[in-house]
């Protein structure tokens, strides 16, 4: 059984400006992560980026806080996605590396999460999109014929609306409060990572059959004529359609904020965009000039912009924290042939950063972030080192709720940073690539600590970060770790390491010395 936290009263708290009228303090401010897919720091117009506009983006910035030093927990989804919602660094738990579609449960329904902590403090919480984290109890033992438990009502959301896994893993199915949507009983589904079907058609024995070629992998079962990785049968009423994604899923966000207007409300709302297959809607085809990487950076700003014209619609507007980020830096060719890599022109996904998705160099984890919340946060530029491990424990801190003991063990409270008044932010943070390899990040030092593992992806063409030899980068110099100092400073590197050790050993927060 999960612990009940203890609940203080939000009034008892000091909020920030809180010389605002009275009515307005006594209301408790919804919260929503807007949580994007693969899109890295330079994918941003308000970051920089000159070759695409997302000026629903830009409005959010200038409204609100904007990060130039925030990152994820991981440079992959599944353990970005785990050590968001639970407080802790996902290195420290096996299991938690990329899932297939047919994974149980990562986060097990014993543990307390973000969900649990909005949960006990009043509100309504809902998952709208892209999961990722696993369904059931054991991979490849989920009845997605029938309640699919344990489901995200056993980790703290009243309401789910997601995808199983991602949009290239089957099934390709939306799945409501453990139901698979839309399901027809006369037209059960299959699903299977181990063999195909029997009669099945899959993108490597039947390419004629594909509107989208792979590039590697993602050349098994065929849904809407993309090849996706795993096999499946069945269930075609239940089938998303991919350019119908982002309308489906924005639509449902929009949708629980309608119904719950009138009460606290915590929504974690992660799109599909801009992870593969890239497959925009009609109304952002051929608009980027970049292909469906680009078009699809587009369909995600309208994603923001409905939401946020929803909230101001329905009054929320000045009630409402909105935070938006990424689950890790950006990926251009990651398994299908459309023509991302050729149309790219001048674009840098990762702004003038090293590495990206799968990467320990900063392009892996420094994502975009932008938190608004108006009346409340002032607008500013903000370069505190910040991570989403924290917003657990920085948000219990402003709801007044006193977590169980053990829970989110590696989140601190960094409430003031997250509100735009401490512009330092933590002393150092843990950085983790696709290879489980760690890194630490200092407001002066970044060091890379051996491991093993090709120091080149060449599925994706991105570094890694892998290494037998320590790496050292200056960081207030050499932002774009261009050059490894490590046999220049060995004291810095002696003293990161050690520092690093003691994390990995579960012995937070010890300041360097």
């Amino acid at each position: 059984m999960k612990s009940i936290p203890l609940i203080l009263p939000l009034m008892a708290l000091p909020l920030p400006f809180a010389s605002h009228a009275a009515e307005r303090e006594s209301q408790t401010p919804n919260v929503i992560f807007i949580y994007a897919d693969d899109i890295g720091y330079g994918d941003l117009s308000c970051n920089g980026a000159k070759t695409i506009s997302t000026p629903h983006v830009e409005q959010l910035a200038a409204e609100g806080v904007r990060f130039t030093n925030a990152h994820s927990a991981a440079a992959t989804s599944t353990p970005a996605r785990y050590a968001m919602l639970t407080g802790e660094y996902a290195w420290r738990r096996q299991g938690t590396g990329i899932a297939d579609g047919d994974a149980g449960m990562i986060i097990r329904p014993d543990r307390y999460t973000l969900a649990d902590m909005f949960h006990e403090a009043g509100y309504t919480t809902g998952a709208i999109g892209k999961w990722h984290l696993g369904l059931g109890d054991k991979k490849g033992t989920q009845d997605w014929n029938g309640l699919i438990s344990p489901n995200l009502s056993d980790i703290g959301f009243d309401y789910s609306y997601i995808m199983a896994a991602t949009g290239d893993r089957v099934p390709c199915v939306f799945v409501e409060n453990g139901r698979v949507a839309n399901l027809d009983p006369d037209d059960p589904i299959y699903v299977s990572y181990q063999k195909n079907f029997p009669g099945e058609p899959t993108g490597k024995n039947n390419p004629e059959l594909l509107t989208m070629l792979p590039s590697h992998g993602h050349n098994q079962s065929i849904v809407n004529g993309i090849s996706r990785i795993g096999f499946m049968k069945g269930g075609k009423s239940a089938l998303w359609k991919d350019d119908r994604i982002a309308d489906e899923l924005t639509a449902k966000a929009i949708d629980f904020i309608e119904q719950h207007k009138n009460e606290p409300f915590f929504l974690y709302f992660a799109t599909q965009d801009a992870h593969v297959p890239r497959v925009p809607g009609p109304r952002f085809a051929g608009k980027s000039g970049m292909g469906p990487r680009g078009d699809v950076l587009l369909q995600f700003d309208w994603s923001v912009g409905e939401v946020m014209a929803a909230l101001k619609r329905l009054g929320l507007d000045e009630n409402t924290i909105v935070i938006l980020s990424s689950d890790n830096g950006p990926v251009v060719d990651d398994g299908y042939r459309d023509q991302a890599v050729e149309l790219l022109g001048n674009h840098k996904p990762g702004g003038p950063f090293r590495g990206g998705k799968y990467s320990l160099y900063e392009a892996g984890t420094r994502v975009p972030c932008i938190l608004r919340w108006t009346g409340r946060v002032q607008p500013a530029v903000s370069d505190a080192l910040v991570c989403q491990l924290d917003w657990m424990a920085s948000l219990a801190s402003l709801l007044g709720v006193s977590m169980p003991a053990g829970a989110a063990p590696d989140s601190e409270n960094w409430l003031d940073a997250w509100l735009g008044k401490d512009r330092q932010g933590r002393s150092s943070l843990v950085e983790q690539n696709a290879q489980n390899n760690l890194s630490i990040i200092t407001a002066d030092w970044k060091y890379l600590e051996p491991g093993e593992g090709s120091p080149y992806n060449s599925n994706v063409g991105i570094e890694t970060g892998n290494s037998p030899d320590p790496q050292l980068y200056d960081m207030r110099s050499d932002k774009g770790e261009t050059k490894n100092v490590a046999a220049q400073y060995p004291a810095v590197v002696e003293e990161l390491a050690r520092k690093l050790a003691e994390i990995k050993d579960g012995r937070v927060g010890l300041p360097l010395e």
